[in-house]
């Protein structure tokens, strides 16, 4: 279950019981074999406890959730004194951005050189950067399936519609062996071999 106003999962721990965590403390998304309407996603997340859990999320629950989209709480509307949808509010506010060339989320594709449009699904690895306010993103590109590596804000990742200005790219290469990206992607990581990038998507 998401919570758009925290912006943050539920998920089971078994020290804490119920815990809430932002997609910034996913560690690892795979989509499951099978499942394709929707299709389901198994996570690995850091918790609270100190150790990593994982969770299952749909399709949807992953990148349609944090818009809002299908929250059911309501507010009441100071400038009408009506209850109204937040669902429906924050559709409208979304659907405005968009239009407007901003997306949800986006991510400096390497080997294209240049910024895409992407949603959480195409995450495959997460992990903290040296500073706590960064993580480092491993994103297969919805558009030519290749991985590349971001170092990005929490927020960035968090917050749809707060993309960073500028964001860390590894210029590396990531093959398509899934072992061997993981090892990769955590040596890139930690080497500090970031090039900043503009995110002005065209």
């Amino acid at each position: 279950m998401y919570d758009t106003l925290t912006t943050s999962y539920t998920f089971a721990c078994p020290v804490h019981g119920r815990v809430h965590v932002r997609l910034s403390r996913f560690r690892r998304l795979q989509e499951l074999p099978g499942a394709h309407s929707p299709a389901v996603f198994r996570v690995e997340f850091d918790c609270g406890c100190g150790g990593e859990h994982p969770g299952l999320l749909t399709h949807d629950e992953l990148d349609w959730a944090p818009l809002g989209l299908e929250d059911t709480t309501s507010y009441l509307n100071l400038m009408t004194s009506r209850t109204e949808s937040l669902a429906h509010e924050l559709g409208d506010l979304a659907a405005t951005r968009i239009r407007a060339g901003e997306w949800p989320w986006s991510f400096f594709c390497w080997p294209e050189e240049r910024p895409r449009p992407v949603f959480p699904s195409a995450f495959r690895l997460l992990a903290p950067a040296a500073s706590s306010e960064q993580v480092g993103v491993l994103v297969q590109c919805p558009a030519c399936g290749r991985y590349s590596v971001n170092l990005v804000s929490r927020a960035h990742v968090d917050v749809p519609f707060v993309n960073d200005r500028e964001v860390g790219v590894v210029e590396h290469l990531f093959g398509a062996d899934t072992g061997a990206t993981i090892e990769e992607f955590h040596a890139e990581l930690w080497a500090g071999s970031f090039d900043a990038r503009r995110l002005a998507l065209e």
